[in-house]
């Protein structure tokens, strides 16, 4: 298949990339590069540094079987501090991206949608079905375009399926043996917080709160490895229908409290990372878990690597 990736320089873009690549697709990345990194993209793919507004319907006017669209502001408390720039980029240019794909008859996208959609959940584990109550400018902006996605496919036939990821973690090689991992200028995960805060030895860990409702008193997130999410893009390129816009959840369907993360860390590491409780950051639910059944029904998905894999890839990626 002939495929746009957009944001494909990116850390879970530029796996899908590779990926894709590997299974013997023709991929071209769009990436502007604002957080993405050109040594990100994977060998035998085409790369264009570019907007996705004004380089998109060239480069889909080439002809393409289908998007991966990645390409998306990411950070909760920039959400906050300006929701416009949120609503500019992460609706309006997929806004323009569909409209782009309409004029160049593209059938199909896959779109990299989030957990954060869900806000603060009524019930867990948290299925597809739960009803969205978005918490930041952030999630609100990836409900919205999931909506566009159902009426594009309801008045135009477009073939679409959004993939809702929890907390993504981990690292792979590409083809060329090289490590694909988190660069983020601004980090906001744990688990690559946790590590460059051993690899530095700069600090005690700041866990928030130890006194919630779970077995060791620390906040539960649901983690899955980013090998295991770009496995879940390829079935889900696969899955699209004509006039359908299919929804699933990628997690893995248990989760990890936060001192569970830093004992796999210290593991890992063999380093007796400090760490520091403070109070408790204010709106973060006590537990937060995906349902992954749909996916595992309808397209046989399962997540392949735990929580140790996922720390002990990330660990021998380093600033990869």
């Amino acid at each position: 298949m002939k495929l746009l990736v957009t944001g494909g320089a990116g850390y879970i873009g530029s796996v899908v990339a590779a990926q894709l690549a590997a299974a013997g697709h023709q991929v071209t990345i769009l990436d502007d590069l604002s957080t993405g990194h050109a040594d990100a993209v994977p060998p035998g793919a085409r790369f264009v540094r570019g907007d996705l507004r004004a380089d998109a319907p060239a480069l889909l006017a080439e002809g393409a079987d289908a998007v991966l669209h990645f390409a998306a502001k990411s950070l909760v408390a920039e959400s906050v501090a300006d929701p416009g720039l949120y609503w500019s980029h992460n609706l309006g240019g997929t806004l323009a991206l569909l409209d782009a794909m309409r004029a160049a008859k593209v059938p199909a996208i896959v779109f990299s949608s989030t957990a954060a959609v869900y806000g603060e959940p009524e019930a867990i584990p948290i299925g597809e079905t739960a009803r969205p109550r978005p918490t930041s400018p952030y999630g609100a902006s990836k409900l919205a375009v999931d909506s566009a996605l159902t009426e594009y496919a309801r008045l135009h036939g477009l073939a679409a399926v959004s993939l809702r990821y929890f907390n993504v973690a981990g690292a792979v090689r590409d083809a060329s043996g090289r490590w694909l991992g988190e660069r983020h200028t601004v980090e906001t995960h744990l688990i690559p917080n946790i590590l460059k805060l051993a690899r530095d030895q700069s600090g005690p860990v700041s866990i928030f709160g130890d006194d919630y409702p779970t077995a060791d008193g620390s906040c539960i997130r649901d983690y899955i490895h980013v090998g295991d999410l770009a496995a879940a893009h390829l079935l889900a390129l696969g899955a699209c229908s004509p006039a359908e816009h299919k929804i699933y959840n990628l997690g893995s369907g248990t989760g990890y409290s936060n001192l569970e993360v830093l004992a796999a860390c210290r593991e890992v590491t063999g380093l007796e990372i400090p760490v520091k409780i403070t109070e408790r950051r204010p709106g973060d639910p006590a537990v937060l878990v995906a349902s992954c059944e749909r996916i595992g029904r309808e397209l046989g998905w399962q997540p392949q690597h735990g929580l140790r894999q996922m720390v002990a890839d990330a660990w021998a990626c380093g600033d990869c």
